[in-house]
């Protein structure tokens, strides 16, 4: 008689409101394999994790454990029935150490205290033996950058020898050498006898991983897939129900006069001598390993943090980036990275977001037109095709890729020059990822600029005209992105070559069409 598998999600359903976010969904997990789940946002995942993890009850279908069925779980019996999760939010309490937050629920004791000097040695001991990486002792969670946080929750999860491991997107904050570790760390752990379900919006990681794939779309399972018979593209379809022609659609845009000029900008310990054009009409990428110092750089450029040299021109004129109100004030937008903490206000409706970047333009007297702002909101969600309830709905209801448009688009009305979008698609669905380019292609064919920091060398390569990779604070390298390609990109970024730096563009370019 086979085994049963090691997990068996069958029939579910679950509402919320009018909303069905799952219709008679089924998926199984095969002992000691690794299977990947894949949909657009808004497709079912989270809700299907959610049901799994404990955090919601289905309306109807069962969950199986190792053939053990249950109706309904709850949290902390799914923890003791050996499944963790290791979720995309990376929601570690920032005033924790590594340490203490490694051995959070489970802490190391000495008699009846618990044993923080031990703690610290086990956690930069379980960092380097899987990620071979080492953090400053008694470093602050709050003081890590993204990456470091996702490794550290990955660590945590592992620590616990689980029979099955969850991965909820957990390469969207890593560069490339990280996400390769990552990967193989979990073939390793497939080969030890681990179950792992593996959801993931990059389906190269999904083609190279994973043993068998369910697609769900619309809240149902539509096509369970092995990726060694099944392209990426095959995949791609089966997700959004329509051929994806183009993941980077391309429109042509005459490049205009120099509009943004950082010339000789420093920041001790952060990045030196950065020397950087942006024209209107042009999208240009930057990138770097993590530590390069390019979030730094976004971050002066916004005036969150202070440069100590150097010196920033917007249209000519000498920009005193002294905080993001200035910033904001003289024509400069960000995008962070962090959508849900820095990018959107969760708990504000839909319209409220779109319009907040831009208040003053439905205020007269220090009183707000209610119809000019609704007005403006309802255009916005109808040009980014934003899938919202409506307008007044809360935008924490809205999936990942649709509160990616909102933090996008709320800057579209108050009509800034400048762009700066930190990882704009990490998170994202195939389908969602093309209407954000065209978003941005938007931006550069009414006279923007637009910077964009990604780790996803395909996609800079798609999007932008021109690429500057940084490596350990420095610019290494600028390549026309007709003219290079990842493994150049990385090698820079990587300091393995020395690349010539190309000249500034000097024809017509193609962009995302409108």
């Amino acid at each position: 008689m086979a085994a049963a598998p090691a997990l068996h999600l069958q029939h579910l359903r679950k509402r919320f409101g009018a909303t069905l976010a799952l219709d008679d969904a089924s998926l199984k997990v095969e002992r000691g394999t690794i299977h990947g789940l894949v949909g657009e946002n808004g497709a079912g995942k989270s809700t299907l994790i959610k049901v799994l993890a404990g955090i919601h009850k289905a309306d109807a279908g069962q969950v199986s454990i190792d053939g053990q069925p249950y109706a309904a779980l709850a949290p902390r019996q799914v923890d003791a029935l050996g499944v963790q999760f290791i979720h995309q939010e990376r929601l570690l309490p920032a005033s924790f150490t590594v340490g203490e937050a490694l051995f959070f629920g489970h802490e190391l004791r000495r008699g009846p205290f618990v044993d923080r000097r031990r703690q610290q040695r086990e956690a930069e001991r379980l960092l380097a033996e899987y990620f071979e990486l080492q953090l400053p002792a008694g470093a602050l969670v709050g003081e890590l950058n993204s990456a470091e946080r996702q490794v550290l929750q990955i660590t945590r999860a592992l620590i616990r020898k689980p029979k099955i491991l969850v991965f909820d997107e957990p390469s969207v904050a890593l560069v490339k050498r990280e996400v390769d570790q990552l990967l193989r760390i979990v073939k390793r752990l497939r080969d030890q006898g681990l179950s792992i379900l593996y959801i993931s919006h990059y389906l190269q990681e999904i083609d190279s991983l994973c043993d068998e794939v369910t697609v769900l779309r619309n809240g149902r399972d539509v096509a369970v897939v092995e990726p060694r018979h099944t392209s990426s593209a095959q995949i791609a379809r089966l997700m959004v129900n329509r051929e994806v022609q183009d993941m980077y659609p391309k429109a042509q845009v005459e490049l205009g006069e120099p509009l943004l000029q950082v010339r000789g900008l420093s920041l001790a310990r952060r990045y030196r001598q950065i020397d950087l054009e942006l024209r209107r009409g042009e999208i240009v990428g930057l990138t770097g390993l993590v530590g390069s110092g390019a979030k730094d750089l976004l971050k002066t450029l916004f005036g969150v943090v202070r440069a100590d040299s150097g010196s920033v021109h917007l249209d000519g004129r000498l920009l005193r980036l002294r905080s993001p109100g200035e910033a904001i004030a003289q024509g400069v937008a960000l995008v962070p990275e962090e959508r849900r903490s820095q990018g959107i206000a969760p708990l504000l409706s839909v319209l409220e977001n779109l319009t907040l970047a831009g208040l003053e333009r439905f205020s007269r007297w220090g009183l707000l037109s209610k119809r000019q702002e609704q007005a403006e909101s309802v255009r916005l969600i109808e040009a980014l095709a934003i899938k919202a309830p409506g307008p007044h709905a809360a935008v924490s209801q809205l999936s990942g890729g649709n509160q990616q448009k909102v933090a996008l688009g709320k800057w579209l009305s108050r009509r800034s020059a400048v762009y700066l979008l930190d990882e704009p698609c990490v998170g994202v669905d195939v389908g969602a990822k093309v209407e954000i380019y065209r978003l941005i292609g938007r931006l550069v064919e009414e006279g923007a600029a637009v910077l964009v920091l990604s780790s996803d060398l395909p996609e800079l390569l798609g999007i932008c005209d021109r690429i500057v990779v940084l490596h350990r604070g420095e610019i290494a390298g600028q390549f026309q992105a007709g003219e290079a390609d990842s493994d150049q990109l990385l090698a820079c970024a990587t300091g393995a070559v020395q690349p010539k730096v190309s000249v500034p563009v000097k024809r017509e370019v193609a962009h995302v069409p409108a």
